[in-house]
């Protein structure tokens, strides 16, 4: 009878597979882990925590930012490289600041003056010209309100033909500006502000610039004037809301229609008209009041009234040759001059160097024509009103592309 053996015996070991070798793997079946490695989970178990360790997560699952040792927020750079950024938002530039494009230097160095400060160009000439029969028919008017004095009467035509040369004088000039125009002097800090720019203008055209004198229009409007010989008037949020070089490209605007005579002629022709416009105004108004008595009689009346006022006009039109017919066309020929003379004015700014300031100064007038027209349409109840043909034709400023188009030489850049 034979022992058991004491103890089983011994087989060789399985060989242990090597580091490199990856173990194969089934359709559908995990490969098995490795000594030392935690097994996968199954589905529904979480994983074990460990002290000061986040759970790892799941495929589709989102993680939570990481904590940084010795930081009490993420850094703000992208943890992962190559990630976009959004743009920051360059901050606006107050006009005041030198760093806006569109403002200029007002450092000038020496000035040179020009030996002809003014001209009259063929703007103010036709200005002129169409202002003859205005004041033909108010010599006409002057000539029957002499009657009245007898011999004496044609010092009183001698008197309304001198009083043009009142334009020209400074205290009239300035009862003009603060009765009509509505302007008044500067402050000590206004002026601060607009003789500097007003100086490298007038410098840069070989203007002597103290010939001018400079008003201020208490206005919320992007606007400005110039009027009789010397006034030269901005609104008081262009001083305020534009860059130095924006409302040098204005006042160089307004200085061209004073260099070119645009304003002392506009004003004089206005000042000789004035006597006509006054008594056709009475006219019109005593027809009207005559007409109205008469429809309250009979319609015999109405029609002896028609006759009568139709024989004194078309005697009028008679001795004078027709020349009352012609101030019916004028009101439109001279809108069309005073278009002619912006756009004069315009080219006179423009190269003066500021032409790109000018034509955003025109888009600003755009945008703040928009607005208002766009307020004006809110309180119609969404109906825009419409300019009409005629109304187009009396305008005395041309339309923004019109501005913009006659820019487009000076604002392109040298060749």
């Amino acid at each position: 009878m034979t022992q058991p053996p004491s103890s089983p015996p011994e087989y060789p070991p399985y060989p242990a597979p090597p580091q490199s070798q990856v173990p194969p793997s089934y359709p559908g079946q995990q490969p098995p882990p490795y000594p030392g490695e935690r097994p996968p989970p199954y589905p529904g178990e979480q994983p074990p925590t460990y002290p000061g360790q986040q759970p790892p997560p799941y495929p589709g699952q989102h993680s939570q930012a990481p904590q940084y040792p010795h930081a009490a927020t993420p850094p703000s750079q992208p943890a992962y490289p190559h990630a976009a950024t959004p743009p920051v938002p360059a901050p606006a530039l107050s006009p005041d600041d030198p760093a806006h494009p569109h403002h200029i230097s007002t450092d000038h160095g020496r000035v040179h003056i020009r030996s002809q400060q003014r001209r009259t160009d063929s703007t103010a000439v036709g200005n002129l010209l169409l202002h003859l029969p205005n004041f033909l028919c108010s010599l006409f008017v002057v000539g029957l309100f002499s009657a009245f004095f007898g011999g004496l009467g044609f010092l009183v035509v001698l008197a309304w033909l001198a009083s043009g040369a009142l334009v020209f004088h400074r205290p009239t000039e300035s009862a003009i500006a603060r009765r009509l125009l509505r302007l008044r002097y500067p402050t000590p800090q206004e002026r601060a502000k607009l003789e500097p720019v007003w100086h490298e203008v007038t410098a840069r055209a070989g203007v002597e610039g103290r010939t001018y004198e400079l008003w201020v229009e208490d206005s919320d409007g992007l606007n400005a004037v110039a009027a009789a010989g010397h006034i030269v008037g901005v609104t008081r949020f262009a001083m305020n809301h534009l860059p130095n070089g924006e409302l040098a490209a204005v006042l160089a605007h307004e200085l061209g229609h004073h260099v070119g005579g645009h304003a002392w002629s506009s004003l004089l022709g206005y000042w000789y008209a004035l006597p006509g416009r006054l008594a056709w105004r009475v006219l019109r108004g005593f027809a009207s009041i005559v007409f109205k008595v008469s429809r309250a009689f009979s319609c015999f009346g109405a029609a002896f009234v028609v006759l009568v006022l139709g024989g004194l006009a078309l005697a009028t039109v008679s001795t004078l040759y027709g020349l009352p017919l012609l101030v019916l066309a004028v009101p439109y020929a001279l809108a069309a001059v005073g278009r002619r003379a912006e756009l004069r004015a315009d080219e006179h700014a423009a190269a003066l160097g500021v032409a790109p300031m000018l034509a955003a100064v025109l888009h600003k007038l755009h945008q703040q024509e928009q607005y208002e027209t766009a307020a004006l349409t809110a309180r119609n109840g969404g109906v825009a009103p419409r300019e009409s043909s005629l109304s187009k034709l009396l305008s005395s400023h041309p339309d923004h592309y019109t501005r913009l188009h006659h820019l487009q030489p000076y604002l392109q850049p040298p060749g």
